[in-house]
């Protein structure tokens, strides 16, 4: 997906039919998924996934999803993006740990 600071790839994501037709241009994504999901790895930093999160909201995700090296999800969403949520909003059903 096109950023502020260039193409970046979300490590998952789910994006509506509607939204690739509106966003996409020459094969690249002008606006972000609706839920962009980066798994941390130990070598990752606070402020690399802070800065992360901060692109994919900018480029209009509608939530970010951390996974930590445990298999525990982290729900960040629109309009409160620097604190993580109980669930997510568009998949509230969503686990909040995955197998690792």
């Amino acid at each position: 997906m096109l950023t502020s600071d260039g193409i970046k790839g979300a490590d998952a994501a789910w994006i509506s039919e509607s939204r690739v037709k509106r966003g996409l241009k020459d094969d690249v994504l002008t606006i972000a998924p609706e839920i962009c999901v980066e798994v941390v790895s130990p070598g990752n930093t606070r402020q690399e996934m802070e800065n992360k999160r901060e692109l994919y909201f900018a480029a209009g995700a509608e939530e970010v999803w951390f996974c930590d090296p445990k298999g525990v999800l982290h729900f960040f969403l629109k309009g409160s993006e620097e604190t993580a949520a109980k669930a997510s909003g568009l998949c509230p059903s969503m686990s909040k740990r995955v197998k690792v």
